[in-house]
């Protein structure tokens, strides 16, 4: 996933409206960050848990996460996101990121959400971006209720995923994994082992909620066609795909056309309406 301080700083004006509260949560493993977003109202609200892309964090990219928020809470939808280990404001270290440390979290963040007695818990949604949509479908595979999924540009396979930094991570018990928009992270083994042993899509067959995949038209980094997989892979009789126009893997919201974004967000959050 792609992020940039600068262009995140374009949400502030958005999150000063919306009713939200930063929490440390304490997770089983680790600390975890998180922003909550919570509908005006008592309640109980159905609620989504989002879930970030690679050298991101839970604002996510153009801090695209704190804008869906409050179009969430705004339709009736609480929400959560939160930061895996070694991103954003997580005090733990990258090297203990794997997608079933992501999972965990996720976990962590849904059990919170459940303590709250403005929630709804059988209402409970989830969003990933990219290798946050991995996690979340992971998560979702696992967990029986589930209500509803949404992915964005979402990865199921990364078996053979950079054979040349898993031969570093084999080497050196991690690899240096560079970006243009932050600094380095040390991408742990156990991280490459993980996803080289994951059969997502065999995983998926046992999820029976709602899915909606959405990728972008100009996506050079997952392939749309992926959201034929996540379909073809998925148990439920409840599955639809959008494929937005011009978009690329961040749904243009770098560019100053906020188009496909705000289609994206729409569809979002109107799917996450009519099924949870």
């Amino acid at each position: 996933m792609f992020t940039a301080l600068s262009i995140a700083l374009l949400a502030l004006p958005t999150l000063a409206q919306a009713a939200d509260e930063t929490v440390m949560i304490a997770g089983t493993d680790r600390q975890i960050p998180a922003t909550i977003t919570l509908p005006e109202g008592d309640g109980p609200f159905p609620f989504v848990v989002m879930f970030h892309g690679t050298g991101s964090d839970r604002h996510e990219a153009g801090g695209g996460y704190d804008l869906l928020a409050p179009k969430l809470a705004a339709a009736g939808i609480a929400s959560a996101r939160f930061d895996f280990a070694g991103n954003g404001d997580s005090p733990a270290e990258y090297l203990e990121y794997t997608p079933s440390s992501g999972m965990q979290d996720g976990l962590d963040v849904i059990a919170h959400m459940r303590g709250l007695e403005q929630i709804d818990d059988a209402r409970l949604g989830l969003l990933g971006w990219s290798q946050g949509g991995l996690v979340a479908m992971l998560t979702a595979s696992h967990t029986p209720d589930v209500r509803s999924l949404v992915t964005w540009a979402g990865v199921v396979d990364m078996t053979g995923f950079s054979p040349e930094e898993y031969a570093e991570a084999q080497k050196n018990g991690f690899a240096v994994v560079e970006f243009d928009w932050r600094p380095a992270l040390n991408r742990s083994l156990a991280w490459y082992d993980e996803v080289r042993a994951l059969d997502l899509a065999k995983d998926l067959a046992g999820y029976s909620g709602a899915v909606l995949a959405i990728a972008g038209a100009n996506d050079d980094v997952v392939a749309p066609a992926v959201t034929d997989t996540i379909l073809a892979a998925v148990g439920s009789a409840n599955k639809q795909k959008e494929i937005i126009a011009g978009a690329d893997h961040t749904f243009n919201i770098f560019s100053g056309d906020m188009a496909a974004f705000d289609r994206l967000s729409q569809l979002t959050v109107d799917w996450f309406k009519s099924s949870l």
